[in-house]
This record gives structure tokens, C-alpha cells and sequence, in this order.
């Protein structure tokens, strides 16, 4: 019994499990807070993967509308619901 409470009175052990409680719990940069910000980071790298396809994407799609009159005289028709002279448009929408 005797050399069990001394193990658990040692002054390292008792400073040490302090240590990692105020780590774990209390200080600013905490272990909930880090998990957070682990977690905001992977989102945050998520979204920077998408956004970078999204933007290769619309430079595909930019390229097109340059060099392709087709697709100019398209995208301005669905768009800005542009039309020739002799043409009659109408638009059905749905609500």
C-alpha cells in the first residue's frame, strides 16, 4: 500500500497528469480546439479542390465562347434571350 501512494504522490507524476489536464482542457490551443481547426482545415482544403475544378471548368467554357461563334450566338439567346430580326421568342418559365 505504501509504495502505491508514494508512486501516485510522486511530484513528477502530479506535475506531468497536471500538465497534460491544462493541456487537453484549459490552455487556448486545447485539444477540442485543434480537432476544430483539423476539421476546418480539411473542409477548407475540400473546397479549394472544387473551386479549382469549378475554375478549369469555366475556363473551358470561356474558351469556347471566344473561338466558337455557335456557341456565343447559343449563350446569348438562353442568357440575355437575344434574337434575329425575323425570329419570334418565347419563354416559358416555371415557378
Amino acid at each position: 500500500m505504501k509504495p502505491l501512494f508514494r508512486f501516485f504522490t510522486n511530484k513528477f507524476l502530479v506535475t506531468g497528469v497536471a500538465f497534460i489536464v491544462w493541456m487537453y482542457f484549459f490552455d487556448e490551443n486545447n485539444w477540442m480546439l485543434q480537432r476544430e481547426r483539423k476539421e476546418e482545415l480539411r473542409n477548407t482544403k475540400s473546397n479549394i479542390a472544387y473551386l479549382k475544378n469549378e475554375i478549369a471548368a469555366e475556363e473551358i467554357y470561356l474558351k469556347n465562347l471566344t473561338s466558337n461563334a455557335h456557341t456565343l450566338e447559343t449563350f446569348a439567346r438562353e442568357k440575355y434571350r437575344m434574337k434575329r430580326d425575323n425570329e419570334d421568342v418565347y419563354v416559358i418559365e416555371r415557378k
